[in-house]
């Protein structure tokens, strides 16, 4: 019995430890701030895993940086009023967004060098999506309710897709299945890739202009980011609300992490919300990160698991007018940043 009983107590401590270090919140924190050249407005980001290089909107141009360094790589120009970056691994082609031209431009993947300017059929493109599955890219036109859809192996227009409302973010789930979030009308639409059909338009309710998007593909559960600081989390085979979670204001950004089984929000107030999926229908915040003041969009390193997310500094409100009633804050010259942003503290 003497041996028994410390073998049997050490049992029970390894358990606990465990035990605790289940229960422990995620420890995120920023561990880098890059400072990343030029001026004015940003939207999404995109991490390419298999090069370790981040893909950001930036104004009129697309930068590419080092996601461990922060050091510029390179820069796709002409981009006007770049939106989105998705990425064609296997044809090794990157394909962005450009929304004060509606267009798309298509890049060489490895040496970035343009191959090709092509007009959507609708107005403003915004999200963009590659679809392995159909090997099809999916343009989301903002300003006219569409879905423009274009082969990536001729780089011609093959479809559109009419929708609900005004579209924005979307994702894949790898298996014929595309859903984008309708802002206007706080939905979720799923459309076949294949037969390029709207299936299915979901209510989102109580979930209010939804932005970011995020799928767990393994329990088949949405993540939706809404401006009523709501993140709706919905079964994407039958739009079935499975749960509700208070999130930050101003998110434009959502992400999921399939090893770590979180989710993701980045709310423009300056907060990062941290959701544990536990289960198919359990969900909690573990974490709410003070991050930076206009960091709203996120990117996500499924490697390393790191998060970025761009802001800048901002100066005074400028007052309203009769002309301009809603005016924006001026971004500060020279202080567009990227954050990286890693989990337990480590910075590898």
């Amino acid at each position: 019995m003497t041996r028994i009983k410390p073998l049997l107590y050490c049992f029970v401590l390894v358990l606990h430890l465990y035990s605790c270090a289940q229960e422990q919140p995620s420890g995120y924190v920023i561990t880098n701030k890059f400072q990343v050249e030029g001026d004015g407005g940003w939207d999404y980001l995109t991490m390419d895993d298999a090069t370790g290089r981040l893909f950001v909107s930036h104004s009129t141009k697309t930068q590419v940086l080092d996601s461990k360094t922060g050091k510029l790589i390179g820069a796709i120009e002409d981009t006007n009023g770049v939106h989105g970056i998705t990425l064609d691994q296997d044809a090794n082609r990157a394909f962005i967004s450009c929304g004060r031209d509606s267009s798309v431009t298509v890049i060489d993947l490895a040496t970035l060098q343009f191959i090709a300017k092509i007009k959507v059929t609708g107005a403003n493109p915004d999200a963009i999506l590659y679809d392995k599955y159909s090997d099809r890219v999916f343009v989301y036109n903002g300003a006219s309710s569409n879905a423009t859809v274009i082969d990536p192996s001729t780089n011609a227009v093959v479809a559109t897709i009419p929708l609900a409302g005004k579209p924005e973010f979307s994702v894949s789930d790898g298996h014929g299945k595309v859903y984008v979030n309708i802002e206007d009308k706080s939905l979720v639409t799923q459309i076949n890739s294949e037969t390029l059909k709207v299936e299915n338009t979901w209510p989102l309710a109580p979930g209010e202009e939804p932005t970011g998007l995020a799928l767990d593909n393994s329990t088949h559960r949405l993540f939706s980011v809404c401006h009523n600081k709501n993140m709706v989390v919905m079964d994407a085979q039958n739009g079935a609300i499975i749960a509700i979670l208070n999130i930050g204001a101003g998110t434009d950004g959502c992400a999921f992490d399939p090893v770590l089984k979180r989710a993701y929000s980045s709310n423009g107030e300056g907060s990062l919300t941290v959701v544990q999926e536990e289960n198919e229908d359990n969900f909690k915040v573990i974490q709410t990160l003070e991050t930076q003041r206009g960091a709203r969009t996120i990117g996500l390193d499924y490697k390393t698991h790191h998060l970025f997310l761009p802001t800048a500094e901002f100066g005074p409100v400028p007052e309203a007018t009769p002309e301009n009633p809603h005016r924006w804050p001026p971004i500060k010259p020279g202080t567009f940043t990227i954050l990286d942003i890693s989990p337990f503290g480590d910075s590898d």
